[in-house]
């Protein structure tokens, strides 16, 4: 049974720092690219952050670049966010994305809620 589990969301001030986990379970981690996708209330999902299947590469948004984080741990089957120097405008849902290397198998997480307020 394949599944992407997130968490490390909440609540915090601006300015603020918070670390997605997401870990996954039912196939072979290393074999997929990993991304963190995020959705606001009445906005389209957009791409935060991906990552290749060995680490090495990454990629982000221009609205997070020097404040977010990409990284796997491919022993743990974890991909994680650190998301620091947070903003209002990074309120949303953070969901986690499995991309398999060759093929078209993809695998969403439920995802988890970000808040940033004062």
């Amino acid at each position: 049974q394949v599944q992407l589990v997130e968490s490390g969301g909440g609540l915090v001030q601006p300015g603020g720092s918070l670390r997605l986990s997401c870990v996954a379970s039912g196939f072979t981690f290393s074999n997929y690219a990993m991304s963190w996708y995020r959705q606001a209330p009445g906005k389209e999902r957009e791409l935060v952050a991906g990552i290749s299947t060995s680490g090495r590469s990454t990629n982000y948004a221009e609205s997070v670049k020097g404040r977010f984080t990409i990284s796997r741990d491919n022993a743990e089957n974890t991909v994680y966010l650190q998301m620091n120097s947070l903003k209002p405008e990074d309120t949303a849902v953070y969901s986690c994305y499995a991309r398999r290397r060759t093929g078209t198998a993809e695998y969403w997480g439920q995802g988890t809620q970000v808040t940033v307020s004062s």
